[in-house]
């Protein structure tokens, strides 16, 4: 069984914790960072070094970093990296991840690295597959009865929860009209993805949407 270690920042992160304990048996090592970090960081070892970050989480197989800052991620992966974890995933998107830094340090340090604007795309890349088997891009299958929705079973779902809130939602909808409520439900969920813009909430709706229509064919 793999253990996760989880960097959390403020609200960022803590919802995806709970999903994990609650939807799997995966062991979860959390560590926490300011909610309120410095624009820039000049000298970003150092600042890393003084937030004293719980090093348990680094001796785990998989980390998932909430930090958003494209001065602190690069030195959360390369002490990542010294500690022997296997596989970082940064949400969050790349306008807060510096892609090219981060694919340097990945191929100097030899530790897969994935960046993702949201948790339900992140992929099943073989460094990964502990953590992708449950959670990642969502899978799921439906049963019906009398023309509606009458169970949904999540083999994967989001990372942030969002699967599971459509799955014990959507019971009793119309088939015909199924898949365009699973994308509305995720876009009521709380997920901390950016809304009003393209992408994020409404990514994730899509995607959902199209996974519905998927597994109803199914």
């Amino acid at each position: 069984m793999a253990n996760i270690g989880v960097i959390i920042r403020g609200k960022y992160g803590t919802r995806l914790v709970e999903t994990i304990r609650r939807n799997s048996f995966m062991e979860v090592v959390v560590a926490e960072i300011p909610a309120n970090l410095p624009e820039f960081i000049d000298k970003s070892e150092e600042y890393f070094s003084s937030l004293h970050i719980n090093p348990e989480v680094f001796n785990t197989d998989i980390l998932i970093t909430y930090s958003l800052h494209p001065d602190l991620t690069p030195e959360i992966v390369r002490e990542a990296a010294k500690h022997g974890v296997k596989s970082v995933i940064v949400p969050g998107g790349a306008q807060k991840a510096p892609i090219l830094e981060l694919k340097q340090i990945a191929s100097e340090c030899g530790i897969h690295v994935e960046v993702d604007e949201i948790c339900c795309t992140i992929g099943g890349n073989p460094y990964n597959l502990a953590f992708t088997s449950r959670f990642g891009i969502p899978q799921f299958e439906v049963s019906v009865s009398d023309g509606k929705i009458s169970d949904v079973r999540v083999t994967r779902g989001a990372p942030c929860g969002s699967t599971w809130y459509m799955a014990s939602n959507i019971i009793g909808t119309p088939v015909k009209d199924a898949p365009a409520r699973a994308g509305l439900l995720i876009q009521q969920y709380p997920c901390r993805a950016v809304r009003g813009q393209e992408g994020g909430i409404h990514k994730s709706a899509e995607i959902h949407k199209k996974e519905m229509e998927a597994a109803l064919q199914r």
